[in-house]
């Protein structure tokens, strides 16, 4: 643990606070075939040109809608498929999108140049309507949360996207950075200056106002021990109608949603909230 501080504060006196957000990995340590998934990987340009790369898991059967998934901040798609395997048999396309530098997606990652990735992802998807169908839900987790709510308020294609799920999302880069710098002995007098090498123009807290009237979903673990759960409460406060927060008691980090119950409640929502209200 220490070693690591050591290592990231080192970082974030040389780079800045920002590249702390990202731990990308291009090694793939499986695909949706492995777990018996049908799928296409879809290539794109986004953000700088780069090519994009993504996997486009199809609906069984008749798509209600297509989610649009964002992942976390760590490794790569094929490690964040489990968030969303299970929703293809439940009727939802699902495109599962890597920023840049992450998988086989080209370039390096930055904030700016992920929430570019996600405006060309909404830009490809609405492009193809026929193969990928409407209305697009984007769901996004932990960075991926964060980032879906600067996209998705500001996005040109807005008419396209019918609901916004977040889940485990922090609500503002500077306070996440400076929470984790308070939490360390030895980082702890860096959590001002640091934090505020990182650019605010993209945070979360203050574009959520902008998502309506798109229906947001927040949720969040009671027990999360990576993003506190105040943070879903201060980005449902900020947020106009029409809202709702889901908070888990048990819920840890990225595990809401795992159990059979939390995935039949969301999938009702998604359903009645956003498919036949937004038809």
């Amino acid at each position: 643990m220490t070693v690591r501080c050591l290592i990231l504060v080192l970082c974030a006196a040389i780079a800045g606070c920002t590249q702390l957000f990202f731990f990308p990995m291009k090694q793939q340590v499986r695909t949706p075939a492995d777990i018996g998934l049908t799928y296409e990987d879809v290539y794109f340009p986004g953000g700088n040109n780069q090519k994009l790369h993504g996997w486009y898991l199809p609906a069984a059967g008749h798509a209600r809608a297509t989610v649009l998934f964002l992942h976390g901040n760590a490794e790569n798609i094929s490690t964040h498929i489990g968030s969303v395997y299970w929703l293809p048999e439940r009727g939802f396309n699902v495109l599962l999108l890597d920023y840049q530098g992450y998988g086989q997606s080209e370039g390096a990652p930055s904030i700016a140049g992920a929430l570019s990735d996600v405006e060309a992802a909404l830009g490809f998807m609405a492009q193809q309507r026929e193969r990928y169908g409407e209305p697009v839900i984007v769901f996004g987790q932990s960075l991926g949360g964060a980032l879906a709510i600067g996209a998705v308020a500001h996005s040109a294609y807005r008419t396209h996207i019918k609901g916004l799920i977040v889940d485990c999302a922090f609500a503002d880069y500077r306070l996440i950075a400076r929470e984790k710098l308070a939490g360390f002995w030895l980082t702890w007098p860096l959590q001002w200056p640091l934090s505020l090498t990182i650019d605010d123009e993209y945070s979360p807290l203050s574009g959520v106002r902008a998502v309506a009237p798109i229906p947001l979903l927040i949720m969040h673990g009671e027990q999360d021990q990576v993003i506190p759960v105040h943070h879903a409460r201060l980005l449902y406060e900020q947020a106009r109608e029409p809202k709702s927060i889901w908070i888990f008691p048990d819920g840890s980090h990225g595990g809401a949603i795992n159990s059979p119950e939390a995935r039949n409640r969301l999938v009702d929502y998604m359903n009645h909230r956003v498919v036949a209200e937004g038809r």
